[in-house]
């Protein structure tokens, strides 16, 4: 990429964090003694320090940051610490795991369980099924905590990412947030919630919280929860930690994954084929063919904007994107016709939103999302004939078969770019095989 391309891709925090760096010789400061610390009022001279130095996922960071392997953590309501700080840590899903099947509350009418579109719905709707008692072996739990809190004052040991070595932290009186705390006889569980899939998450979301509610409740098991709920697959998953050493950040193990779903909906190869049959293949729109393998990740965006529009720096603000992916993911929504960009007339910034018929199609039943988004997934025409090459063979082609179907289809792309974006036909097609099942 030129130097010209990538400075268009740099987000306000991009921005302010490199004449941060510069004017207090962050950089060097680092190299002399391990670490820098800054203060809120210095940050805000250039941005407001709530915005930037909270990012919850690695593809957050600021471009100063991750080229350099650094990270930042708060030390007390105005102060921080920038240093190559080990803070996140890597998720990965167990593809094998089932889903324990949950049946919804006959007479419960607040709560929609198919429109889950905030985190506080999704917890409120695991809290209201019983899921939360199912982590603690069907003990009673009651929901008592949420929100921002004091952290009160404690020392913690985290290693350098480069070398293993450990830095000593003392933080003092910083903010945390607690999405949920569910409380039982013998224990207080802590839940970080996302509405989507995550890569990795920072452990400092929980790490700070465990740290507090530790020291409230000695004779409880403190139990750090991570939470996410997936609108592509309608499945709650819980992934149950346990810092083997309270006084390491980095001694997070996790110790179970378990999923749910509430009262599941089939979709099968014969609702599938049925819509397969009537698609009207539609001329290939003038707009980039997708490069953005993951289409989960797709309907996670467009749950992002199915309450208000949102800027491209918003987006990436809230999801886990980076700039360049915020591109390739809106781009691949706005290409199935399923969300819109304009630039908004008073601050100049481009803002995504959702059509009319998508924002009412994200608040009908899993099934019918789900085959709204095939059917307009099938109707570009690659996409179409590698789906059926799928059908007829049994299984999804290889990129080199993709690239002969994409070349067969006037694309007017070269064929570097078509290699390139093969692997996001294989992904879609893959998402609608992960879709059906015939049980």
């Amino acid at each position: 990429m030129s130097n010209l391309s990538k400075q268009k891709q740099q987000s306000k925090n991009d921005i302010a964090w490199k004449k941060l760096f510069e004017k207090y010789n962050i950089l060097e400061k680092i190299s002399q003694i391990g670490y820098f610390e800054i203060d809120s009022a210095s940050i805000n001279q250039f941005r407001e320090s709530r915005l930037m130095a909270k990012f919850d996922h690695y593809a957050n960071l600021p471009e100063n940051f991750k080229d350099h392997k650094l990270s930042i953590l708060p030390l007390s309501r105005n102060k921080y610490i920038i240093g190559k700080l080990d803070t996140y840590l890597s998720v990965t899903y167990d593809s094998g795991l089932e889903a324990i099947p949950v049946d919804f509350p006959r007479g419960i009418e607040s709560i929609d369980y198919t429109n889950l579109y905030s985190e506080s719905s999704a917890l409120s709707c695991a809290f209201n099924t019983g899921i939360i008692n199912d982590l603690i072996n069907g003990e009673e739990s009651y929901h008592t905590v949420y929100g921002r809190m004091s952290t009160g004052t404690f020392k913690f040991n985290i290693n350098q990412i480069v070398d293993g070595a450990q830095y000593n932290i003392e933080v003092k009186n910083a903010q945390c947030e607690i999405d949920a705390g569910f409380e039982s006889e013998h224990y207080f569980l802590l839940l970080e919630s996302k509405l989507y899939d995550v890569d990795d998450f920072l452990v400092r979301q929980l790490y700070y919280p465990y740290r507090l509610w530790s020291s409230k409740m000695p004779n409880k098991e403190v139990i750090p929860i991570l939470m996410t709920y997936s609108n592509s697959s309608n499945i709650f998953s819980f992934f149950i930690y346990k810092f083997d050493d309270i006084l390491n950040y980095n001694s997070i193990r996790l110790v179970e994954q378990k999923n749910y779903v509430i009262s599941p909906e089939i979709i099968t190869h014969e609702d599938v084929s049925e819509i397969f049959k009537f698609i009207a293949i539609v001329p290939e729109p003038s707009l980039p063919f997708p490069q953005a393998n993951k289409f989960e990740r797709i309907i996670d965006l467009l749950t992002l904007l199915l309450d208000k529009e949102l800027t491209k720096e918003e987006i990436t603000a809230n999801y886990q994107f980076d700039e360049r992916q915020t591109s390739y993911y809106t781009d691949a929504a706005r290409y199935l016709g399923l969300m819109d960009k304009y630039v908004d007339p008073n601050t100049r910034e481009i803002t995504f939103h959702l059509s009319d018929e998508v924002s009412l199609l994200l608040k009908k039943r899993h099934k019918i999302k789900v085959l709204y988004l095939i059917e307009r997934i099938l109707r570009h025409q690659v996409f179409y004939k590698t789906f059926n090459f799928t059908l007829l063979n049994g299984y999804i082609p290889d990129i080199t078969v993709i690239c002969k179907i994409m070349q067969s289809c006037s694309l007017n792309i070269n064929s570097t770019t078509i290699k390139r974006r093969s692997s996001t036909v294989r992904g879609w097609i893959g998402w609608i095989i992960n879709m059906l099942s015939d049980e």
